[in-house]
């Protein structure tokens, strides 16, 4: 079915091919251009999802045939094709190349009369001029010029419209986030949505979920849900793309002397890593594959060793610590950095 815009949208500009362009070029056309514009692929940009919607309407008239032959007989009418002429001598009226194609028949074979109706077929009579339009448009034209329902005011129909896209937005446990989750939410018309939220969303994603929108006119689909993600912080954990990452406290001694320690993991076991004799705080320790899991690969963990001081010492501790001190004199670890800070 036709919509009042087809006069004024040239869908195979949108698409980018001839007008001759058969149903495989249109076709690729087209799923080059929705990978390109995909609104999952441009968060946040309103050209680009307007630009997707566009495409999508031109594949889905040019590519049914149906659909096609209509648009381009409205473009034909619009741009030129239709040759709209002064009456010559006799009185004869224009329109021939709309109505040459039935029939043949030049200006003399159109007339109009004072009731508002217009016959074809010359003096006496003949088929209304509505039906021809009816022939072209599937019975968009009405008796006396008036527009029939669920037709635009150019005389052609316009198809069922899709819903409309629905924004809203939730907020995740990090656990959940990580794992994937499922959440109901439920709309302003009182409508419970269930939608499915993918492992290793991110704070501030945005998901669309097709068909989750507003419901669309009969025979028409519905509109997509564009669902803002906000994901809550976790006491020990925290994200670094498709890593998890997570401060790794050890004391003094195990930094200086080595020792095997153990880090949790989200999933609630914990992993030995090694701390290497001399380990100063600030160093990461991976932890390959026990990250945020993605469609083709997993994240690793990152531990962040920070190396605790005491708050109070015993006396022996404290003896220990002074016979450090003495060990150490005369070493600056300073020494060089104002210098270096001045670079």
């Amino acid at each position: 079915m036709a919509s009042q815009d087809w006069f004024e949208k040239d869908f195979y500009a949108i698409l980018g091919v001839p007008k001759d362009a058969d149903a495989g070029a249109i076709k690729k056309a087209y799923r080059k251009l929705a990978r390109t514009h995909h609104p999952d692929k441009n968060p946040g940009d309103s050209a680009a999802e307007q630009k997707f919607k566009d495409i999508g309407e031109a594949h889905a008239v040019l590519s049914d045939p149906k659909q096609r032959e209509e648009y381009d007989a409205v473009r034909q009418m619009a741009h030129g094709g239709a040759r709209f002429t002064a009456g010559g001598a006799g009185g004869n009226g224009g329109f021939d190349d709309i109505f040459s194609a039935f029939g043949g028949g030049g200006g003399s074979r159109v007339r109009f009369d004072t009731g508002g109706r217009q016959s074809y077929g010359g003096p006496g009579g003949g088929d209304d001029i509505n039906d021809l339009l009816s022939q072209m448009f599937g019975g968009a034209a009405g008796g006396g010029g008036r527009p029939q329902p669920g037709y635009a005011g150019y005389g052609a129909p316009r198809g069922p419209r899709k819903g409309a896209d629905v924004q809203a937005t939730t907020t995740l446990p990090f656990r959940d986030a990580v794992e994937g989750s499922t959440v109901t939410l439920r709309t302003a018309e009182g409508r419970t949505i269930t939608a499915r939220i993918p492992a290793g969303v991110k704070d501030g994603q945005k998901i669309r979920l097709r068909g989750k929108g507003q419901p669309g006119e009969p025979g028409a689909a519905a509109g997509d849900l564009i669902l803002t993600v906000t994901v809550e912080k976790h006491p020990v954990f925290g994200r670094d793309g498709d890593n998890l990452t997570i401060d790794l406290p050890v004391t003094f001694a195990e930094a200086a002397l080595g020792a095997t320690v153990a880090v949790p993991t989200l999933d609630g076991s914990s992993v030995k890593v090694r701390i290497a004799p001399g380990t100063p705080s600030g160093r990461v320790l991976r932890v390959k594959g026990r990250g945020v899991a993605g469609s083709s690969s997993t994240g690793d963990l990152l531990a962040k060793v920070q190396v605790l001081v005491p708050d109070e010492l015993s006396d022996r501790a404290r003896e220990a610590v002074e016979v450090l001190r003495a060990e150490a004199e005369g070493l600056d670890p300073r020494a060089g950095l104002v210098e270096q800070a001045k670079a």
